[in-house]
């Protein structure tokens, strides 16, 4: 337990204390609050009957990263960053300043989900203990949850929310603000789903695992056939 702690970082406490102030504030529907349980009990079930992890000698050659992904990648994850979370994290607590609670109740689940998603992404790929299919399902699972979350998110503000025809500026500008939010959202991790999770990342995790398993049978097989040929040349003298 003191390793876990000890792996986890600055970012990864201040996310679990956002998951536990967003649980706390009523804020966050029931099976959305259910949900990381559900998602961290399917991955444990994984890893333990579907897709175990190879031995550790093969894991510690390899990085635990399952895609390098070029400059443009890393710029296209830095964009789902701040679309994702700081941006909402910012319309929240604008939202808690204005005593704007109808724009803290749309965005707040999916806040939620998304610090559970990185909190457990962080964690299981720390402790090196679940293979890639494992590792990979995880934020396959969390944005699948999300998009339907974006989705009441953008009902709520374009729907249920209106301004009068004399509203100021900056209440127009706010309104706008999360509209535009929730809807860059959708695209954002809709293509990320569709273009890239399914079609690239999750692809990549099942040939590293099934090519790392592969390599650990012929492993054992050479050592198992170097030992017999021992045996056989010990006997022999």
């Amino acid at each position: 337990m003191g390793g876990v702690m000890g792996s986890l970082r600055v970012i990864e406490l201040q996310l679990v204390a956002f998951i536990m102030v967003f649980s706390a504030s009523g804020l966050v529907p029931l099976l959305d609050l259910a949900f990381p349980a559900f998602a961290t009990l399917y991955v444990l079930s994984l890893s333990r009957l579907a897709f175990p992890a190879v031995t550790a000698s093969s894991y510690e050659r390899r990085s635990p990263e399952i895609f390098h992904g070029s400059g443009m990648f890393r710029a296209y994850v830095v964009v789902g960053t701040t679309v994702g979370l700081f941006l909402p994290l910012a319309y929240v607590l604008g939202g808690f300043a204005r005593g704007d609670e109808h724009a803290v109740r749309s965005a707040t689940p999916h806040l939620f989900l998304l610090s559970c998603q990185i909190l457990t992404e962080n964690v299981i790929s720390g402790l090196g203990l679940f293979s890639a299919p494992v590792r990979a399902m995880v934020p396959l699972l969390y944005t699948v949850r999300r998009i339907f979350v974006v989705v009441d998110w953008i009902y709520d503000v374009w729907i249920n929310k209106a301004f009068s025809a004399n509203a100021p500026v900056k209440d127009v500008a706010w309104l706008w603000f999360g509209k535009v939010l929730a809807v860059a959202n959708l695209i954002y991790f809709s293509v990320n789903l569709f273009g890239f999770l399914i079609p690239r990342f999750l692809p990549r995790a099942f040939e590293r695992y099934f090519k790392e398993r592969d390599e650990d049978a012929q492993g054992r097989l050479s050592t198992s056939t170097n030992g017999v040929t021992s045996l056989r040349s010990a006997s022999n003298v």
